[in-house]
C-alpha cells in the first residue's frame, strides 16, 4: 500500500484498546489532589495567611507581602511534595488558547550547589514577554512589557509536574490582554447590581455570584487518518469530503453504547481531570458518529471557565495516550452536527438561594420574576452584543445549520411561563396577584415552582433557553474560551439589574409602597422585552421574517457580528461597569478581524495546495489510466462493439475533465481575489474581501472535489474518506 491513506488506515485497524491503570482508591480519595484547594491551604498555610488569602478570595482584599511570602513557601512545599520541579504563571490571551512560562524552582548558591526557592513577588506577579500575543493596537510589536497578576479565587494546581497558578494579564499601561480581567470585572459589577437588588427581598443577601456549568462537545478521530489528513492538522475541519453513506440519519449513535477504544480514553481523561478538581459528572454520545459530550456540574463561573480550559487541554494530551485526536472546531466535517459548548447559566447567593429558582413563598418569587424580567431585557436590548460574544470563523459554519441556534438571538422561556408573564402584565394592580377569585388566580407567583420544574420543555432550536433553574446559552462554540460570552452576559444582565433597582427606588421616592414599585417595574421590563420571546421553531424561514419584523438582528456572519463591540451602547455598557474601556473593546475588535483572516487565509491556501497538489494530479492519473484502458479496447474490439462497451469508460473520463478544469479555474481565480485582499490595509475592508469575496470560492471548488472523490478509484484517493474518519474501528 503506497498511498498514505491505506497506510494510515492499516494502522488504524491495528490498534488495540489502551489499557488505563485506574487507580485502585475511589474518585473522592483523589479528586482535587492536584490543586492548591482550601483543604490544602488549611494543612499548608499558617492562621493569618489563610485567612488572608481567604478575604481576597472573598472581598478582594489586598495580601501583604509578608502574607504573600508565607504563602508562597507553603504553595511550593505542597507542590514539591506532589513532584513538582517548576512553576508557571497560567493565563488566558486573547489567542484564545491558555499561555504559561515555566521557571524552576532551583537557584544556584554556593559550592555549585542548588535550592528550592519561590518568593512571594514570584507569586503575585511576573513579567512574560508580551510582544507576540494580540494586543489589537494597544502597544506597538517592539513594546514587549506584559504583567501576569494572580487570581487568586481561582486555585493554582499541578498539570505535569509544573504549579500553575491562574493569573490575569495586562499591557504596560494597565489595558486587559486576556479575557479574565474582563469576566473578573463582570463578577464584581453583577454582583454589586445583584446584591443590592436582592436586599429589597432579604436584607441576608451580601453577595451574589454567577455560576456556569458548561457542556463540552468534541469529535475523536485516529490519529493516523487526522495525520493524513492536512486541512484537519491545520484547519481542524475537513474542507473536501463526500458524506459517508451512512452518518447520523439512525440516530443510533446518540445516547448509544461508547466504544471501547472512547471509553478507555474517556475513563483516563476524568481520571486526570478529577485530580485537578474538575467535577465531570456525565459523559454520552452525541448525535453525529464519533461525536461526545461531557459535562460537570455547576461552579462560579471564574473556576468554571478555567475548568473548561484546562479540561480542552486535557482532551488534547489525553487523546494522544489513546491514539486518537480530539477535534473541537465547531464544524470539522460537512454535512454533519457540529459541537456546541451549552453555557448554562445562573445567579447564586451568599444564603444558597438560586435566583433563577422559584421559591416557596411570594416574597421570593417576587424577587425571581424580578431577576427573570431583567434578564430577559437585558438579552432583548444587547441581543446584537450577545451575537457577537460567539462570533467566530468556525462558528459561522455551524450557527443555523439545523442543529444549532441560529444567528438571530431571541430566548425561551417555555409557553406556560410566557402565558404567565403575560398574564402579569394585563394585571391592574399588585394586590391581584394572589386573588385566587380573579382570572389571574392560575398564574399566581407562588405557583410559578409548578409551572417551572415539571413544565418548562427544552428548545433546541433557541440561542438562550430557560431550563428550569438556569439560562443555557446554547451558541456557544465548542472551541471557543467560554469568558468572552460570559462577561457579556453578567455585564448586560448587571446593567438591567441596576436599572430594575433604580426605577423600583424612583417609584418608592414617589411615596408608592415597595412591592407595588417592583410589581409595576416588573410589568413595564415584561412590555419592553416581549420580542425577545420566542417560542417556536428557530430554524424556520417564518422566524427570519417574523424577527425582522421585531427588530432584532441577522448578522450571518463575524464581520457583520462583531461591529456590536464598538456600537456607541457597548462601549457606554461596559466603560459604566468598569469591565472594559473604549481603546479596550476596539482592541478586541480589530483582534477579532485579524483572526478571522488569518483563519480564512489558511483554509484558502489549504484548499489551494490539496486542490493543485492532491486532487488534480490524482484525478489526472486515474484519467489517464481510463484513457489508456480505452486505447486498449479499441485495439481489440471492432468500431461498432467499442463504441457500445467504452461509453460510460469515455463519459467517466468526460466528467472527470469537466471537474478538473473547474477546479482548477476556481482555484486560480480564489487567488487571485486573495491576493487583492492581502494588499488592502484597512482590516475592517481585508476581512470583508475574504468573507464576500474568498469564501464564497470554498464550497464551489469543494463541490467539484467533492465529485472527482465519487468518481476516482477509491485505491487512488489520497485523502481518508468520511467513512473512514468518522466511524471508530
Amino acid at each position: 500500500m503506497t498511498n498514505f491513506r491505506f497506510r494510515a488506515l492499516s494502522e488504524t485497524l491495528n490498534r488495540q484498546v489502551t489499557q488505563v491503570n485506574y487507580p485502585s482508591e475511589k474518585i473522592s480519595d483523589y479528586y482535587g489532589s492536584m490543586v492548591f484547594n482550601d483543604k490544602t491551604m488549611r494543612e499548608y498555610l499558617t492562621k493569618e495567611a489563610y485567612q488572608s488569602v481567604q478575604m481576597a478570595i472573598k472581598k478582594g482584599s489586598k495580601i501583604e507581602r509578608k502574607v504573600a511570602d508565607q504563602v508562597a513557601s507553603a504553595i511550593k512545599a505542597w507542590a514539591m511534595s506532589k513532584g513538582a520541579t517548576h512553576y508557571t504563571h497560567w493565563f488566558h490571551p486573547l489567542t484564545g488558547t491558555t499561555a504559561e512560562k515555566h521557571d524552576a524552582f532551583i537557584n544556584p548558591s554556593d559550592g555549585g550547589r542548588a535550592i528550592e526557592e519561590f518568593q512571594g513577588n514570584e507569586l503575585i506577579q511576573q513579567e512574560p514577554d508580551a510582544s507576540s500575543f494580540p494586543s489589537g493596537g494597544i502597544r506597538n510589536t517592539f513594546e514587549a512589557r506584559g504583567y501576569t497578576a494572580w487570581d487568586p479565587t481561582s486555585p493554582a494546581f499541578i498539570m505535569e509536574y509544573t504549579l500553575c497558578i491562574p493569573t490575569i494579564f495586562v499591557s504596560y499601561t494597565g489595558e486587559s490582554l486576556d479575557y479574565k480581567t474582563p469576566l473578573l470585572k463582570s463578577v464584581d459589577a453583577i454582583d454589586k447590581a445583584a446584591t443590592q437588588l436582592c436586599q429589597l427581598f432579604d436584607k441576608n443577601v451580601t453577595k451574589v455570584y454567577p455560576t456556569l456549568g458548561w457542556e463540552q462537545e468534541y469529535f475523536l478521530v485516529d490519529s493516523a487518518l487526522f495525520a493524513a489528513r492536512p486541512d484537519l492538522v491545520l484547519s481542524g475541519r475537513t474542507v473536501f469530503g463526500h458524506s459517508s453513506a451512512k452518518d447520523q440519519q439512525l440516530h443510533d449513535h446518540y445516547f448509544g453504547t461508547i466504544h471501547s477504544r472512547a471509553r478507555a480514553f474517556m475513563r483516563d481523561l476524568e481520571i486526570e481531570a478529577h485530580k485537578l478538581g474538575i467535577p465531570i459528572k456525565t459523559r454520552h454520545n452525541e448525535v453525529a458518529p464519533s461525536q461526545f459530550e461531557c459535562a460537570p456540574v455547576y461552579e462560579e463561573v471564574n473556576v468554571a471557565v478555567d475548568h473548561n480550559q484546562l479540561l480542552m487541554h486535557l482532551l488534547d494530551m489525553v487523546s494522544r495516550k489513546h491514539y486518537f485526536k480530539v477535534l473541537l472546531h465547531e464544524k470539522p466535517y460537512e454535512g454533519i452536527n457540529g459541537s456546541g459548548k451549552h453555557n448554562n447559566w445562573s445567579l447564586a447567593t451568599n444564603t444558597g438561594v438560586n435566583l433563577l429558582s422559584p421559591g416557596k413563598t411570594p416574597q421570593e418569587n417576587l424577587r425571581f420574576t424580578s431577576v427573570l424580567v431583567s434578564i430577559l431585557k437585558a438579552v432583548y436590548t444587547y441581543e446584537e452584543l450577545m451575537r457577537a460574544s460567539i462570533a467566530s470563523a468556525s462558528n459561522d459554519l455551524r450557527l443555523g445549520g439545523n442543529e444549532a441556534p441560529p444567528a438571530i438571538i431571541s430566548a425561551f422561556i417555555g409557553a406556560q411561563l410566557t402565558k404567565a408573564l403575560d398574564e402579569f402584565e394585563s394585571l391592574p394592580s399588585h394586590k391581584d396577584l394572589n386573588n385566587n377569585n380573579s382570572s389571574s388566580k392560575h398564574i399566581s407567583i407562588p405557583k410559578i415552582p409548578e409551572i417551572l420544574l415539571d413544565n418548562t420543555d427544552r428548545n433546541r432550536t433557541s440561542p438562550f433557553a430557560f431550563t428550569g433553574n438556569k439560562f443555557e446559552f446554547r451558541a456557544v462554540g465548542s472551541l471557543a474560551n467560554s469568558a468572552k460570552p460570559m462577561f457579556v452576559l453578567n455585564t448586560i444582565v448587571a446593567e438591567m439589574l441596576t436599572q430594575f433597582y433604580a426605577e423600583v427606588n424612583l417609584l418608592m421616592d414617589k411615596k408608592m409602597k415597595q412591592d407595588d414599585a417592583i410589581f409595576e417595574v416588573i410589568k413595564k421590563f415584561i412590555a419592553e422585552s416581549k420580542s425577545i420571546r420566542f417560542e417556536g421553531n428557530s430554524y424556520s424561514d417564518e422566524w427570519k421574517v417574523e424577527a425582522k419584523k421585531r427588530g432584532l438582528s441577522n448578522h450571518a456572519n463575524t464581520v457583520e457580528a462583531i461591529k456590536a463591540f464598538i456600537s456607541p451602547k457597548s462601549i457606554e455598557l461596559f466603560e459604566k461597569h468598569q469591565v472594559l474601556t473604549k481603546r479596550e473593546l476596539v482592541a478586541r475588535y480589530e483582534i477579532k478581524l485579524d483572526k478571522y483572516v488569518r483563519k480564512l487565509q489558511i483554509e484558502a491556501r489549504l484548499i489551494g495546495d490539496l486542490s493543485v497538489n492532491h486532487i488534480i494530479p490524482t484525478a489526472i492519473r486515474y484519467q489517464n489510466t481510463l484513457i489508456k484502458n480505452a486505447q486498449g479496447l479499441k485495439e481489440v474490439l471492432d468500431s461498432k462493439s467499442f463504441i457500445k462497451l467504452s461509453r460510460n469508460q469515455m463519459q467517466t473520463i468526460k466528467e472527470i475533465s469537466e471537474h478538473i478544469s473547474e477546479v482548477k479555474q476556481l482555484v486560480e481565480e480564489m487567488i487571485a481575489e486573495r491576493k487583492i485582499a492581502n494588499r488592502l490595509e484597512n482590516e475592517e475592508e481585508k476581512a470583508k474581501a475574504y468573507c464576500y469575496k474568498v469564501k464564497p470560492y470554498f464550497d464551489r471548488i469543494r463541490e467539484h472535489v467533492d465529485k472527482l472523490e465519487m468518481l476516482v478509484d477509491d485505491m487512488e484517493w489520497p485523502l481518508p474518506k468520511y467513512r473512514e474518519l468518522l466511524f471508530i474501528k
